[in-house]
């Protein structure tokens, strides 16, 4: 569902035809048997081809899904317009490493502009998509898990469908399992049918392939707000909604004021166990966010934000290609700072912003200025995985383009009202930047008449296209209160001789997390210190960092292994046996077998493998088989998600999701 006037853009990410049909509605019927770990489904997909003479019908699949068996239903006027239903002869090729094409023989009968019905029986094995958890990698031990996790390809490997964010329709779905799991979608209706013994879900709105959204196993509700729940294993449940009750939908009405009504109904979230692959996803009515999360309260608050501002920018108004994927994590990057702006104040959004454009920059000197993943239009080869390119750039080079364009109207809350239009006018339909920029200066006609588009050196072509760190930046000075004093502390703690008396008068124990861990990012980048600074480091604040949360303890153990500080050492060992998540023991891996410490990883994986998720040990497998330079690292993407890994500190230094 390409925006008004717009034909869909290519998508060399599926191997579909959909410039040729319209997918109006689909339905599953899902069986989930966690012995074997397999979904047994049948689709049923209503359609009308849009072009004449359309003979075949291509669909995104997976070589981990099974076809069973194909038919279609299709009104015939040689029996007096009843339905006919024809068994269909397909076949399965290859396509990418992340997906296969299904081709679809269909039946003469079928006509432009007349809706037809395909029914797929299938099953699926070990996709990417699809995460089965053993009740041993759950919080509480005590039921098997299962969770889907669509972007931005991965879908395919759940159902066949055209798996592009052109394509949007509405769903529906019957879901049956064992007696005691719960079973949750990203719908905006759901019930359970005793009768059937069953659950029942649908999506009312139109919503693309990737944000279809299943979770199923021992969860327990607890209502936070008038439309907000909190679903959660038992175990957790109260640590969640202490840290969220009466927030959300403070958070929500926000939102609400800024850009337009939310139009999805509830806003609901499951904390998910610690295998979850990233941090967030947003998916419609759903956020599902990873249960480490909550030891992080400010990484909890900004990580929710974000995935609410997807309700306006990236589900409501979504990116057409994986090309432009900044058009959604751009917008809802700039969405989530006017909302932390207005319930926090500019200084501590001024302060998270500055955390996150130093990853960037971190990123950019690592990746070099002519990289071309930097840019914001990322051209990709066929075959390429989307969600190898989503970095950095995508969300703060996008939310850098997006306050260039707030700055140029001249007041933030009069660009507040061009992006409800913008939402207003593209709901529920996908765009490309031309869309964005074209209403931009429709709204702003004094700014077209200026030619603001072609200003030199920060014209709109070259902030799409060019390489390198953001044409320009806004102006953080309200957030000086609370970044000087980590300038000053890192510039004391970096300067020869060491001022013992200057140090001591900082005291981190009244610092924000953000300021903490923007700190520890700069003693980051500085490594290798001299053994003499890590002695004083160690002796003025381990045990105050052994207090804090995990994004500040992984940061404090990274520079412990960088720069081979062996009395901390073991406090590697037990974070590694506690925390279970890719976004923790991803960074610290890497940087283990980086340096001197190579055998030390071996030994505490084959002490703790049991506990991580067969998707995590093998990724961990990988480091250890491999050599790496212990300060760069592939700028690869978890599965949007929500948030992309920067650097070195890979899936855990950018917390905030898809």
């Amino acid at each position: 569902m390409p925006a008004m006037g717009q034909s869909p853009p290519v998508d060399i990410a599926s191997a579909s035809n959909f410039h040729s049909f319209t997918l109006r509605h689909f339905h599953l019927s899902l069986q989930l048997n966690f012995r074997d770990k397999e979904m047994t489904g049948r689709q049923v997909l209503e359609l009308c081809s849009t072009k004449p003479d359309v003979q075949t019908l291509v669909l995104d699949t997976h070589q981990s899904l099974l076809i069973h068996s194909i038919d279609c239903k299709v009104h015939s006027a040689s029996t007096g317009g009843d339905q006919v239903r024809t068994s269909l002869t397909y076949r399965v090729d290859p396509f990418t490493d992340y997906g296969s094409s299904l081709s679809i023989c269909l039946p003469a009968a079928i006509r432009p502009q007349h809706t037809f019905q395909i029914t797929i029986r299938y099953k699926t094995t070990d996709g990417p998509a699809i995460w089965w958890l053993d009740s041993e990698l759950t919080c509480g031990n005590s039921k098997p898990f299962v969770f889907t996790q669509g972007h931005s390809v991965c879908n395919r490997s759940f159902f066949p469908c055209f798996d592009t964010p052109a394509v949007k329709c509405t769903y529906s779905a019957t879901v049956r399992v064992p007696e005691g799991v719960q079973v949750l979608m990203s719908a905006t209706r759901s019930a359970y049918s005793a009768h059937e013994k069953a659950f029942q879900f649908h999506m009312e709105y139109p919503v693309p392939a990737y944000l279809v959204a299943l979770v199923a196993g021992d969860l327990t509700p607890a209502d936070i707000g008038p439309r907000s729940r909190i679903w959660a294993e038992p175990c957790l449940l109260s640590a969640a909604v202490s840290k969220l009750s009466g927030l959300v939908e403070r958070w929500l009405t926000v939102a609400e004021s800024l850009f337009g009504p939310y139009v999805w109904g509830r806003y609901d979230i499951v904390f998910l166990p610690p295998s979850f692959p990233i941090v967030a996803m947003e998916n419609p009515c759903l956020t599902f966010i990873i249960s480490s999360i909550l030891e992080s309260s400010e990484f909890l608050v900004i990580d929710v934000i974000h995935e609410i501002a997807h309700g306006w920018f990236g589900n409501a108004v979504t990116n057409a290609t994986w090309e432009e994927m900044w058009l959604s994590e751009g917008l809802a990057t700039y969405a989530q700072r006017r909302i932390t702006t207005e319930a926090y104040g500019s200084a501590f959004t001024c302060l998270e912003t500055v955390f996150r454009l130093d990853a960037l920059h971190r990123q950019m000197r690592l990746l070099g200025d002519n990289n071309p993943v930097s840019k914001l239009q990322v051209k990709f080869e066929p075959g390429v995985n989307p969600s190898s390119l989503m970095n950095l750039f995508t969300y703060e080079k996008g939310y850098c383009f997006v306050s260039y364009l707030s700055q140029l109207c001249g007041d933030t809350k009069r660009f507040d009202s061009f992006l409800r239009a913008y939402i207003e006018k593209f709901k529920f339909t996908s765009v490309v930047a031309q869309d964005l920029l074209e209403f931009f200066l429709g709204f702003f006609p004094e700014l077209k008449e200026r030619c603001v588009a072609n200003r030199e050196g920060l014209e709109f072509e070259r902030w799409l296209n060019a390489c390198g760190p953001p044409l320009a930046v806004p102006d953080l000075s309200q957030g000086g209160s609370l970044t000087e004093p980590v300038e000053s502390l890192f510039r004391l703690w970096t300067s020869e001789p060491l001022d013992s008396a200057a140090i001591a008068r900082q005291d981190l124990s009244t610092w924000r997390t953000f300021q903490t861990v923007l700190f520890l990012d700069k003693l980051l980048d500085r490594s290798p210190l001299s053994h003499e600074v890590m002695t004083r480091l160690s002796h003025s604040y381990s045990t105050l960092l052994d207090s804090m949360n995990a994004e500040v303890r992984i940061r404090w153990l990274q520079i412990v292994v960088r720069n081979c500080y062996y009395p901390d050492l073991y406090k590697v060992r037990r974070f590694l046996e506690s925390h279970t998540s890719r976004m923790y023991t991803v960074p610290l891996y890497e940087d283990l077998c980086g340096g001197a410490m190579k055998s030390f990883a071996v030994e505490v994986f084959y002490q703790t493998q049991a506990r991580l998720h067969i998707n995590l040990r093998k990724t961990v497998q990988q480091i250890l088989t491999q050599t790496f330079s212990a300060f760069v690292t592939v700028p690869t993407a978890p599965p949007s998600g929500d948030r992309p890994p920067d650097t070195t500190v890979a899936l855990r230094d950018v917390n905030v999701l898809a």
